[in-house]
């Protein structure tokens, strides 16, 4: 097992997360975008002391990584936790991780520059909300969240709810294939659309805990693998978006987007603002309690990790 010995000298882990790590405690990787970009304030700031509690009652060390005066943090203190749900960071994929450190500038971590970080760490289970994919229309685009490739160079477990509803979900798991990364359903044969329990995809593998996903992770290991593997966990049934109302709402805010005349990069972002502003707030109570139920289900898969 790595520990946070090894890990480069240009990350500044928290001491809490350094001691979990080389006592081979139970560790979970937290990004810093769905605080500063993904959550109001100031709901996004209570939502970041909520996530790390969720994981300190499991026993498990929560560590949020964020990039902050050009030093990537692994772990955040109080103060550190306060600046990426209140100062206007940049979002900061893997490419951009040179430039703010060279900069000695601030950024919040997206899914794949989290997974990179962490991975560097020591780091093996990382929660987030959806992961990122292909974009509709990107036959034409081009438009692929890093995400993706990422994970097919870093060894890093991530659980997530699927991939959001708005994205080309075919041709993101087709994309997760041909990288060779395990998805495996937890609970479920069917992968999740983040909002929704199920999309109309099945998954070719399930398990049914968490040891199982342990059990995986190892067999990865034991066979040279480097990429990630996703854990696709559905919200659960009563909490997930009525089905009707969430099929409404894209409709309508997929039309709203081509009346406006916008392409590209610029779709995703209008679609989640606009979907947030077209369900009254739905969507939003939605993505909290799927981020929950993440973030507990990588604090079991992190301790039966540790307990191996």
């Amino acid at each position: 097992m790595t520990t946070a010995s090894s890990a480069p000298a240009s990350l500044r882990l928290s001491d809490e997360v350094a001691s979990a790590l080389a006592e081979g405690r139970p560790v979970v990787a937290l990004e810093s975008t769905i605080i500063s970009h993904g959550l109001p304030r100031p709901r996004n700031h209570e939502a970041a002391i909520e996530f790390e509690a969720i994981l300190r009652e499991q026993g498990v060390t929560p560590a949020t990584i964020a990039v902050l005066d050009g030093v990537p943090r692994i772990g955040l203190d109080a103060e550190g936790v306060r600046r990426i749900a209140e100062e206007d960071l940049a979002k900061a994929s893997v490419r951009d991780l040179p430039i703010l450190m060279g900069g000695a500038a601030s950024g919040a971590t997206t899914v794949a520059a989290t997974a990179h970080l962490a991975s560097l760490a020591g780091i093996r289970v990382f929660a987030t909300g959806g992961l990122g994919g292909v974009h509709r229309g990107a036959s034409e685009t081009f438009d692929e969240s890093a995400d993706l490739s990422t994970l097919a160079v870093t060894p890093i477990t991530v659980v997530s709810a699927g991939v959001k509803s708005v994205l080309d979900i075919a041709a993101t798991l087709e994309r997760l294939e041909t990288y060779s990364v395990p998805v495996i359903g937890l609970g479920t044969s069917v992968f999740p659309s983040f909002w929704l329990r199920e999309s109309a995809f099945t998954l070719d593998w399930s398990v049914d805990d968490e040891a199982q996903v342990a059990a995986v992770m190892a067999a990865h290991d034991a066979l040279g693998h480097r990429q990630g593997i996703v854990v696709a966990n559905p919200i659960p049934a009563h909490q997930q978006w009525d089905p009707a109302e969430h099929d409404r709402v894209l409709a309508e805010a997929f039309a709203l987007a081509e009346a406006a005349g916008v392409t590209g990069k610029a779709v995703t972002p209008f679609l989640l603002g606009t979907i947030v502003e077209l369900s009254g707030g739905r969507s939003l109570e939605v993505n909290l309690d799927l981020a929950r139920n993440n973030v507990r289900v990588a604090g079991r898969i992190a301790a039966a990790w540790a307990a191996r």
